[in-house]
């Protein structure tokens, strides 16, 4: 059963919770906004805001749900973020293992952290491992990425804020692209999406277009529902093939 909004996953699961902004894709975070309008309901687990913690609690919570869902891990959090003890992420990823029938969806920023933890460790067959490139500059998270041998590896090329150029996507399954949202949102120009999607298909990459944001195709601001998702004229809601489940 789907219980998010995010188009791409089913569900959530958030074993910490707050972030700090390493990059320019951060500098607008829907998730620093939505954990103060939580902090001011006083939400259980934001009570300090978006400063980073860890909720030990929630460990357990894949475990109260028998039909095989695909959760986005962390959407309120960055599970590689510094603060991160190894030990906690050795527990996270103890659920992971031990509740096969789920798959989890891992996106992060912080590539020298993912690199160094599983350096030394194997990635769960259930586990996808992504990295957010929000610019050209974040393109080097994508070789990070490639040297792990995760059953899908993907990117997240949202919110998309400027021209990627060329993508080198050999050993990446998935690439998800969005424009940004909110007041503060900036402008995503149709040629850089154009640009990935023609890049995946020349690539064989499933490619997923989210959304425009609150910047439609025609540059034109207004409510990022108005704008859709579609590009040129149509849907990609593109998800990796079932050969891609399989480790290189």
């Amino acid at each position: 059963m789907k219980t998010t909004k995010i188009e791409w996953t089913e569900s959530t699961w958030n074993p910490t919770v707050g972030c700090t902004k390493i990059s320019a894709g951060c500098k607008n975070c829907y998730a620093e906004a939505m954990a103060r309008r939580l902090q001011a309901m006083n939400m259980k687990g934001y009570e300090n805001g978006f400063e980073f913690a860890l909720l030990p609690e929630r460990l357990e919570q894949p475990f109260l749900i028998k039909k095989p869902t695909k959760f986005f891990v962390n959407s309120m959090s960055d599970l590689f973020h510094e603060k991160m003890p190894f030990d906690y992420l050795d527990s996270i990823f103890d659920t992971i293992r031990k509740t096969p029938q789920h798959s989890y969806q891992i996106l992060t920023k912080r590539d020298v952290m993912l690199q160094k933890y599983f350096s030394t460790r194997t990635v769960p067959q259930n586990a996808w491992l992504g990295v957010t490139v929000e610019h050209a500059q974040a393109k080097s998270r994508i070789d990070v990425l490639r040297t792990i041998p995760a059953s899908i590896r993907f990117l997240s090329i949202e919110p998309l804020i400027d021209d990627v150029g060329m993508l080198d996507l050999s050993d990446i399954h998935w690439v998800i692209v969005g424009g940004e949202s909110g007041m503060s949102a900036r402008p995503m120009n149709p040629e850089w999406v154009i640009n990935i999607q023609q890049q995946c298909q020349k690539q064989n990459v499933a490619f997923f277009f989210k959304q425009w944001g609150t910047w439609g195709e025609d540059g034109m601001k207004r409510n990022k529902k108005t704008n859709g998702c579609l590009l040129l004229g149509k849907e990609w809601k593109e998800t990796p093939k079932p050969e891609h489940s399989l480790p290189f």
